[in-house]
């Protein structure tokens, strides 16, 4: 009979970690978290110091009887949970849960599951650490208390089913405060000016590209400016003003933390963050590799840290010279980012647990996706601890008469870690240039190329951005970047159109609703502060309670103001003059989970629904029917002509009735501004109904 119980968090570790330990231990999962707060309460005692009541997870009894079960048996128990806070607060309401008073409890920790990795953790066990703890049950009492107590308002002034967040609120705003700086930006004109050059000697022109004059840099703003300075460097006479060779290095990039990985895998493979932590988790836990048995390819998935370990930088050092030369071995030990918190550094950076796995040698044993995340990892792991990539860069200086060109290439002198991996930023600038080339080369025209250019807005996040941004603002950590933008598409607040990320009509009237009851809860900084705030409670120098006490009372006294503030503010469904052809009832304007539409008010004996048409008082310049509030299959909001598909009029941008006095074409509102809707046109003037 086994005298050893160790339990983890998933029972795809089970069958792994058996095959390490033998029949002297008996493995078992707690398929995650056994205890929560209730579903159907706070949760959270106020009038007791705000002490949680955590209950058995509904359908988890059975699992817990047999954990019990076991528990009795054994002589020693490992508690062997993930290595993070959550982990460890898993541990501790296994501890709870299972009365484990009188047993000698031992709470063990790996990075990787590898035999090595297991043995090594049963000789080093430790107590539960109540600071890491306390980490998550702040965390989980402070999402429950913004959670349970603002999403009523929503309820009842919105739509049932809505929800608010602590990082959810805030990420909605960022995405929001992205689109109306969209919407709000107002296109301006800029020019290029290209010169094709004839180097005598040489069979193909070089380009250049227009700088200035002597003076310095000047910006084309117009054609009749671009076209007076195309006129000057036709008749210019060219010579080589300058020569600058020199060398560039670029840096390889650090091993993966949660957010690079997730980063890349959605630039790279387009993977979902849900989906590519979905993967990474499998990966963790171990996959059955033929020949090997079943082995954990990476080490843990959820870090903040790029640090290495010693024996990993001594493996890697010895694969890269083995296998690239002495030359590819980086002179730096290590990834280590100076940026980080001491608080992230108990673990390593994503890594494969042993680099002889390399992707080819397991492809045949991995689905596509988990090969495709798996190679991404394992080569940017390779990469990050291999030498610098180098450049010849060459500058050339042109004069025109007064006017001035500059060529810019460069040239890969040394491979380094762009030999394993590359990104979109490794590309090499064109490189037309002959090695002859110098002051006293001689220079003809061949031909000047001017083109009109428009500055763009900024871009739509996407996933990767959003991840990027959420963590330079210092918002949520690695385990909450997924769930979050998760949780914001599944509400339909946001909305996926490729990979961009769109705010739904829905998403606006909740991000409005947050901002004006609630500004503290979607305020960037206030949230930041309070991330901060938490993870001094995982340092211990702070106590959890104590940032409950200072938040709750505000908090509430927020939702009460908002309450009377918002009494006389309910949404009622609006009657319109569309009748039901089914029931003769007139129709109301009903929120789903698309935004607005009509339903009928005889619900549910008569389910009638069509699509809401609300007009702008504006009339389509196409036909002369009035233009409407359309939206996407997703949810996204358009303005398009009423007479679809007979009229294929439509607008990001909401039209207005005036004209413009360049070209003729129809003014839309772009925040302060109006400008034109023809897109070479370039027409702004002041918004004077703002």
């Amino acid at each position: 009979m086994a005298k050893n119980l160790v339990i983890v968090e998933s029972p795809a570790k089970v069958k792994t970690i058996k095959k390490f330990l033998g029949s002297s231990y008996e493995v078992m999962a707690s398929q995650g978290h056994i205890r929560d707060l209730p579903k159907s309460t706070l949760g959270v005692d106020i009038e007791n110091d705000y002490e949680p009541k955590y209950i058995t997870i509904r359908g988890k009894g059975d699992i817990l009887s047999s954990l019990k079960k076991q528990a009795k048996k054994a002589d020693n128990i490992y508690l062997a949970t993930d290595p993070d806070r959550e982990g460890e607060a898993i541990s501790w309401h296994l501890s709870e849960a299972l009365k484990l008073e009188d047993k000698d409890i031992k709470r063990i920790t790996f990075n990787e599951i590898t035999k090595n990795a297991v043995k090594d953790s049963l000789k080093n066990p430790r107590k539960l650490n109540m600071d890491l703890v306390d980490a998550q049950q702040s965390r989980r009492m402070l999402d429950r208390i913004v959670g349970y107590k603002i999403s009523p308002l929503l309820w009842s002034k919105i739509k049932r089913g809505l929800s608010a967040g602590r990082v959810q609120s805030v990420a909605l705003r960022i995405i929001c405060d992205r689109e109306a700086e969209i919407d709000a930006f107002c296109p301006e004109e800029y020019w290029t000016i290209d010169a094709s050059i004839n180097v005598k000697g040489e069979k193909k022109p070089i380009v250049a590209k227009f700088y200035g004059d002597k003076k310095g840099k000047i910006d084309i703003t117009s054609e009749a400016q671009a076209k007076e300075i195309e006129a000057a460097l036709n008749k210019a006479s060219y010579s080589v003003e300058s020569v600058k060779t020199g060398e560039r290095v670029k840096n390889a990039p650090l091993p993966f933390t949660t957010s690079t990985m997730q980063q890349e895998a959605s630039k790279q493979l387009n993977f979902a963050t849900k989906k590519t932590m979905m993967i990474a988790q499998q990966l963790y836990e171990g996959v059955d590799i033929k020949g090997k048995g079943t082995i954990g390819l990476i080490t843990y998935l959820r870090t903040d840290s790029t640090r290495v370990s010693d024996e990993a930088l001594a493996a890697s050092e010895a694969y890269i010279r083995e296998n690239y030369g002495d030359e590819f071995v980086s002179e730096k030990s290590g990834g280590k980012d100076s940026k980080e918190k001491k608080i992230q550094d108990a673990h390593e950076a994503i890594r494969p647990t042993d680099l002889s796995n390399t992707p080819v040698a397991v492809k045949e044993s991995l689905s596509r996706d988990q090969f495709r995340l798996y190679q991404l990892i394992w080569k940017r792991f390779m990469a990050s601890q291999m030498s610098a990539a180098k450049y010849e860069t060459t500058t050339v200086k042109i004069a025109a008469d007064d006017y001035r060109l500059n060529l810019s290439a460069s040239k890969l002198k040394f491979e380094g870690f762009l030999s394993v991996y590359k990104d979109d930023e490794d590309k090499e600038e064109g490189n037309n240039l002959a090695n002859s080339i110098s002051t006293d080369s001689e220079l003809s025209l061949n031909e000047v190329l001017k083109e009109q250019h428009f500055t763009q807005p900024p871009a739509h996040y996407t996933e990767a951005s959003l991840v990027k941004t959420l963590e330079e603002l210092g918002i949520g950590r690695p385990s909450t970047y997924a769930p979050t933008i998760s949780t914001l598409i599944a509400r339909r607040y946001v909305v996926k159109d490729k990979k961009n990320l769109h705010v739904s009509e829905l998403g606006t009237a909740v991000n409005d609703m947050m901002k004006d009851a609630f500004p503290e809860i979607v305020d960037v900084n206030f949230t930041a502060n309070m991330e901060s705030l938490l993870d001094r409670v995982e340092e211990g120098k702070v106590d959890w309670k104590d940032i409950i006490r200072n938040f709750y009372p505000d908090l509430n006294e927020a939702v009460t103001k908002a309450e009377k503030e918002l009494e006389n503010v309910k949404i009622e469904d609006e009657v319109t003059d569309v009748i039901c052809e089914k029931c003769g009832r007139n129709m109301v304007v009903k929120y789903g989970p698309s935004g607005k539409f009509l339903g009928c008010p005889g619900f549910p004996d008569c389910r009638n629904t069509k699509p809401f048409l609300e007009k702008i008082g504006v009339k389509c310049p196409d036909c002369g029917k009035d233009i409407v509030i359309r939206r996407t299959k997703k949810g996204r909001i358009f303005y398009g002509c009423e007479s679809y598909p007979d009229c294929e009029f439509s607008s990001w941008q909401k039209p207005t009735d005036k004209k413009c006095p360049r070209c003729g074409k129809i003014l839309v509102e772009k925040g302060k501004k109006l400008a034109c809707i023809g897109e070479d046109c370039g027409y702004v003037e002041d918004n004077k109904s703002e």
